[in-house]
């Protein structure tokens, strides 16, 4: 007898039929994506290069997979020019170092990639048409001048030190090597840097000494009337003819190349006492003799102009008050506030509080930087980054759209402030002087721009389009 089909069987195989399909279809799906996922791809660090097998899908995973430890200016790139990773990709790291550039007279921190002097003076080579001078301090470059940075790859150098110039035909050699061959031995304080004259690598070490100097500064004396009754109302004598004294003063100084740089007050020393002059006047005519003696002229200056009306001036004064508070209380502007209009005189206000003004950083800056200057030190950041030519043109189109280069600049409708625009958010998180240095801000919009947008043409794209970024 043919066996009967019933539903429950018939829902028994079929569950068992889709379950063996999904399970060939798992594991065609394992050994696809196995396939798929495996990678060969060639890891560059600092020169050096291996090929990896791996299954890391983005470039960050691979550095971590591979031991890669990767810092905040570190230099990191994929063939792809994404964080995706793909089969027979070619990744290169290399290690930032910092130095310090000079910007027309400015030391400023930089961070940098620079195989060689000349190699970073040419990121800045854009900057000589904003007519800011770029030179390159190698006396803090890691190592201290003896590994890692030659001076220049292609040539030539020539050395300055000592009042004398002179060639070194090696220039892929470090600072400390070439001037050896040159038998100029460095101070502990002495400064080398590297700079472009006109296509000419100039190496140059300035010598750095320390002195005193000392100074003899007057000190004047003051003057003060009494009122003699017995003299004549309008006559005047000098009853105590004043002396200036002195004080000595003993300043360290620093001296680059016989040239004082910079000077501290090390001590100062009243030598001779300053002698008060004393004036005596003559009563004026129905005042009580010798009550005004003792007074100091300069109080009497600070009373103003004498009224031959008394009561007059005395009107005048209360006027002035009343007008000073009734300003006060129905909530105008206080005489001293900028920009106050009012037509009505008011007696002098009181000192505002002097406002507290951050100060630059001790180690230097771009502050409160000229747009030539913030541009000069830009040219060789965004270089950093690889955007040279058309993406460095696009920067300098999209900043100049945005704020003129202006580090003050601010946005009437967003915290959008300084060089890049970009929200306060993304400039305060980078550092505390983001107001006003033009370095912190060009710094935070290279990275807002390569994290947004990938380059400054991709930004630029975004700004034609949208009227911002």
């Amino acid at each position: 007898m043919a066996r009967r089909w019933t539903p429950q069987r018939f829902i028994k195989l079929r569950r068992i039929r889709v379950m063996v399909t999904a399970a060939a279809v798992m594991l065609a799906s394992v050994g696809t994506f196995a396939v798929t996922t495996r990678k060969s791809v060639a890891l560059t660090v600092n020169g050096e290069t291996k090929t990896v097998t791996t299954y890391a899908n983005s470039v960050p995973r691979l550095l971590q997979e591979q031991g890669v430890k990767v810092k905040t200016h570190d230099f990191v790139q994929s063939a792809q020019g994404t964080q995706n990773l793909v089969n027979h990709d070619v990744v290169t790291v290399r290690s930032a170092y910092q130095t310090t550039i000079t910007i027309d007279g400015r030391q400023v921190p930089f961070w940098t990639i620079a195989t060689s002097a000349d190699q970073l003076l040419g990121f800045f080579k854009q900057s000589d048409k904003n007519a800011a001078k770029v030179t390159v301090n190698v006396t803090n470059v890691y190592n201290q001048l003896t590994g890692g940075l030659v001076i220049n790859k292609a040539g030539p150098v020539t050395v300055i030190a000592d009042g004398k110039s002179s060639v070194a035909p090696n220039g892929k050699l470090t600072a400390a090597s070439i001037l050896d061959s040159k038998s100029i031995t460095l101070g502990k304080e002495d400064r080398v840097s590297v700079e472009d004259d006109n296509g000419q690598t100039v190496l140059r070490v300035q010598r750095v000494t320390h002195g005193q100097q000392t100074r003899n500064v007057a000190i004047p004396f003051a003057t003060h009337n009494v009122v003699d009754p017995k003299l004549q109302p309008g006559q005047s004598v000098i009853e105590r003819q004043g002396q200036n004294g002195n004080k000595q003063q003993i300043f360290d100084v620093t001296y680059v190349d016989g040239v004082a740089e910079s000077e501290t007050l090390k001590s100062e020393n009243i030598t001779q006492a300053a002698v008060d002059e004393v004036i005596a006047t003559g009563p004026t005519a129905g005042s009580n003799g010798g009550s005004n003696q003792g007074n100091d002229s300069s109080k009497n200056k600070d009373k103003g102009k004498s009224d031959a009306d008394t009561g007059k001036a005395d009107a005048d004064a209360n006027s002035s008050a009343g007008q000073a508070t009734s300003g006060d209380v129905s909530g105008g502007d206080s005489p001293s506030a900028p920009g106050n209009g009012g037509g009505s005189a008011a007696p002098d206000p009181a000192p505002n509080p002097t406002p507290t003004i951050p100060t630059p950083p001790a180690q230097g800056s771009l502050w409160h930087a000229t747009p030539a200057q913030a541009q000069a030190y830009a040219v060789g950041a965004a270089a950093q980054y690889g955007w040279t030519g058309a993406d460095y043109e696009a920067l300098v189109w999209v900043w100049n759209h945005e704020s003129g280069w202006s580090w003050s600049a601010g946005n009437p409708s967003s915290t959008a402030y300084g060089i890049p625009q970009i929200l306060y958010y993304y400039l305060y998180t980078s550092r505390t002087d983001w107001r006003d240095n033009a370095q912190t801000q060009v710094d935070a919009g290279l990275y807002y721009i390569a994290g947004r947008y990938g380059s400054p043409s991709n930004a630029k794209a975004f700004w034609l389009n949208n009227n911002w970024y």
